[in-house]
């Protein structure tokens, strides 16, 4: 049975076109709403339907590693300030673009706030342009993506647009990735070979507390975060609030972090995958013997080759007995795919000892 048979079978999406033929598909889209779970917690569960990628090809530009992939277009939810917004598929899409930016010298994915666009040329001309959402997945953790209308099939040319950040760098990372780069890539857009990207339903098991485990391509970083034993300082243990885990941490002599004390730090995490939640807001507070060290500071969103994507604030000192009180104001400005839209936007003040 061939894959468009077998979409059809299963009752996911309208395939308008015939083999060897482009026929409706021009202006159909090959992928509608699928499936989405009834009364989905507040909280990463596993979603009804799981879409398979494939990869046009990965570069290096500057000094960033660059890779498009592609998938069927579908929903996706973006986030401003604490509203959450349905994107749904329209009837001229034809794909799903997603491109994943990392340090090509430490394989560190990079969140970036001046953001990412893409642009679609055939023959020279601009077919579309759109910005790629920031966004998680629970099978690609944090990347740029958004669907994108072609024109048929054929030979085209992407042009993916990074444009460097404004992020606090520490380390080796200090004073990289300022620059706008460009990444291009030559494809053939084939409806067979869309067709071809895998689906799976998960039946019973869609809504309950879970992730889809992350997929492995080419070694491509997904964005997973640091493992909690190979990151420096004393660790005042983790919290969970909003389902996302926050791991904090005292690094006495804050020097290379900036810090002309001690410095405080947090790493931020998806539970099951441990991908790294970017763009939040957080504050903190240190209190010692009743009186405020630091009283709702802003920590800063810092890239560092060893701590990865944190948040942190420089502080005089954190002596034992100490209490740190985190607070997240705003959550992660982040898209995300099924799976990840109802989690991470509710968050409880939490408590560490020191």
């Amino acid at each position: 049975m061939r894959r468009r048979d077998a979409l059809k079978a299963l009752g996911i999406g309208a395939l308008t076109a015939t083999a060897g033929c482009l026929g409706g598909f021009e202006r159909q889209s090959a992928w509608r709403d699928p499936p989405l779970v009834e009364n989905r917690p507040d909280a990463v569960y596993l979603p009804a339907i799981t879409e398979g990628m494939k990869m046009y090809g990965m570069t290096k530009t500057g000094p960033y590693g660059v890779a498009l992939s592609y998938s069927y277009p579908h929903r996706f939810w973006s986030v401003a300030g604490s509203e959450l917004q349905k994107t749904v598929v329209e009837a001229d899409d034809s794909l799903h673009l997603m491109a994943s930016v990392w340090d090509h010298e430490t394989g560190a994915v990079l969140p970036f706030d001046a953001g990412v666009s893409i642009e679609l040329l055939r023959d020279g001309t601009l077919v579309s342009e759109e910005v790629a959402y920031p966004m998680l997945s629970q099978q690609m953790g944090m990347h740029y993506g958004s669907n994108y209308v072609l024109d048929g099939e054929g030979d085209y040319e992407a042009r993916v647009n990074v444009g460097g950040t404004s992020l606090h760098r520490t380390g080796s990372f200090a004073g990289r990735f300022e620059t706008a780069e460009t990444a291009t890539f030559e494809f053939t857009f084939d409806t067979d070979e869309l067709y071809d990207v895998e689906l799976e339903r998960l039946g019973d098991e869609a809504g309950t507390p879970g992730a889809v485990p992350a997929m492995k391509m080419m070694n491509m970083p997904m964005g997973a975060a640091p493992g909690i034993g190979s990151l420096p300082g004393t660790h005042l243990g983790r919290q969970t609030s909003g389902d996302a885990f926050f791991d904090a941490f005292v690094v006495e002599d804050g020097t290379q972090f900036d810090a002309d004390g001690a410095y405080l730090y947090v790493s931020a995490r998806t539970p099951y995958n441990e991908f790294i939640l970017p763009m939040m807001g957080v504050r903190g507070t240190v209190e010692r013997d009743g009186a405020a060290i630091a009283d709702g500071e802003r920590l800063r969103r810092t890239l560092d080759p060893e701590l990865g994507y944190h948040y942190g604030l420089p502080v005089d000192s954190v002596e034992s007995g100490d209490t740190v009180t985190l607070t997240v104001d705003v959550p992660p400005q982040v898209a995300r795919h099924d799976g990840y839209e109802t989690a991470f936007l509710s968050f409880d003040s939490m408590q560490f000892e020191a």
